[in-house]
């Protein structure tokens, strides 16, 4: 996305102002695409849409009188009403600004209102995303290229001909054929011109002009530039490295899992599977999606299925790393797991969830994301914070403030966003604009 700034410069405003101004009014727009993203549903994430910002945060700083506060002496006529030395109170309200008046009622409308392709919504959506510590822990067998000169050829297009190369090679073929230069030949005429003036004998002049015809018929002969000099700039497609990675989506759909919490969890893995889609074109998903058992689906059944019973959260683990043995190994693929569920678990499971998880699982993968979601409701009015869930309790032993496990918990769609962004935002970058 591109935005020019075609506002008039009478005031000799610097560059750094235009670029502050076009920073602020980007972030606008990143935040204004944000606050829409957070009311879309699942099938409309990946389109763009309509958008709108407010007029005042576009407008350029100005320094003004305040309309309240602050001291001022005048000097005023006077008139039958005031006399010398009354003062005169302060009027409520207005006295400076535009003149304009305030609105009535606390609700406005956007002042400026444009709509952004799929392309230009997603890449402000997706800005300063990525997967954390993506090793190359194996690089893959080429398909990204990567353009890069190569040398000079003779054969290409107008456009990459390298002319510099073109005429060193000119002038050496010139100068190695003796090609008669200008100079000389002007040499030649002046001299011939002299001769012509002082009366010189015709023997000494027809000797001169024969010289002057053959530098001619050679200067003619020998070319200033021969299709034998041109040289074009040579580009080659060469192999990138690039790393391989993984993502496994665990979901719960058991029937604990109500259709509020079902939707979060769906829109959490809509959200990251645009996101794996749009910015990376090698890495691998894996849904698995569990009950009191547990397997591999495809997409549509992911997101669509409506097969439901038991929790026992071990058995999505297991699948896991069945999966990861047979068709990812850690020393080659960079594992990254996203787990969603209520929290809900078989008493006897979690212990052997909370084994799996520490022994095998987070030793072998990058980065593990566990979000739990809640009810509705939750959390409950004014000082009663829900009790953890067993599943919450138990991961709790295994989280580390700064470790590649994170957990967080979400109750509403307004927090899936912001809770999204902060497990994959971009480490050690300074977010202009902030997060929504």
């Amino acid at each position: 996305m591109y935005i020019i700034d075609r506002r008039l410069n009478p005031g000799g405003k610097s560059f750094a102002n235009r670029q502050r101004f076009l920073r602020r009014a980007k972030a606008l727009v990143q935040r204004a695409v944000r606050d829409n993203f957070k009311s879309r549903s699942i099938k409309d994430l990946d389109q763009g849409g309509e958008i709108g910002i407010m007029r005042q945060g576009v407008h350029e700083p100005t320094l003004r009188r305040a309309s309240s506060g602050g001291q001022r002496d005048h000097v005023l006529p006077g008139n039958k009403e005031y006399l010398e030395g009354d003062t005169i109170p302060r009027p409520n309200g207005g006295g400076g600004g535009s003149g304009s008046q305030p609105g009535q009622g606390g609700d406005g409308e956007d002042e400026f209102r444009f709509v952004l392709t799929k392309e230009e919504y997603l890449d402000l959506f997706l800005d300063d995303l990525e997967l954390p510590d993506l090793a190359k822990r194996r690089l893959m067998d080429t398909e990204a290229k990567e353009i890069q000169r190569a040398g000079y050829s003779t054969t290409g297009s107008p456009a990459s001909l390298a002319i510099a190369r073109t005429m060193r090679l000119s002038l050496a073929r010139r100068l190695a054929l003796r090609r008669p230069s200008a100079a000389e030949i002007l040499k030649l005429d002046s001299e011939i011109e002299r001769l012509e003036r002082e009366g010189a004998s015709e023997t000494e002049l027809v000797v001169l002009r024969e010289e002057r015809e053959r530098l001619m018929r050679r200067n003619r002969r020998i070319s200033y530039i021969d299709p034998i000099d041109l040289r074009y700039r040579r580009y080659e497609a060469n192999p990138k490295p690039v790393a391989q990675a993984v993502m496994f989506c665990l979901m719960d759909v058991s029937g604990s899992m109500s259709e509020h919490m079902k939707d979060l969890a769906k829109r959490f893995f809509a959200l990251l599977h645009l996101f794996l889609t749009r910015c990376y074109n090698h890495v691998d998903i894996v849904f698995i999606r569990h009950t009191d058992r547990a397997e591999e689906v495809d997409e549509q059944t992911f997101f669509y299925s409506t097969e439901t019973g038991g929790t026992i959260v071990s058995t999505a683990l297991e699948e896991m790393l069945i999966i990861m043995r047979q068709r990812y190994n850690p020393a080659d693929w960079n594992i990254y797991v996203a787990q969603a569920s209520d929290g809900d678990n078989m008493g006897s499971d979690s212990a052997k969830a909370a084994g799996l998880l520490h022994d095998q699982i987070l030793p072998a993968c990058q980065y593990f994301a566990y979000l739990e979601v809640g009810r509705e409701e939750d959390p409950m009015p004014t000082g009663t914070a829900p009790r953890p869930s067993d599943l919450w309790r138990t991961y709790e032993t295994i989280a580390m403030p700064e470790g590649h496990f994170v957990m967080r918990k979400v109750w509403h769609r307004r927090e899936i966003y912001p809770v999204f962004r902060e497990l994959f935002r971009r480490r050690g970058t300074n977010v202009r604009g902030g997060a929504a």
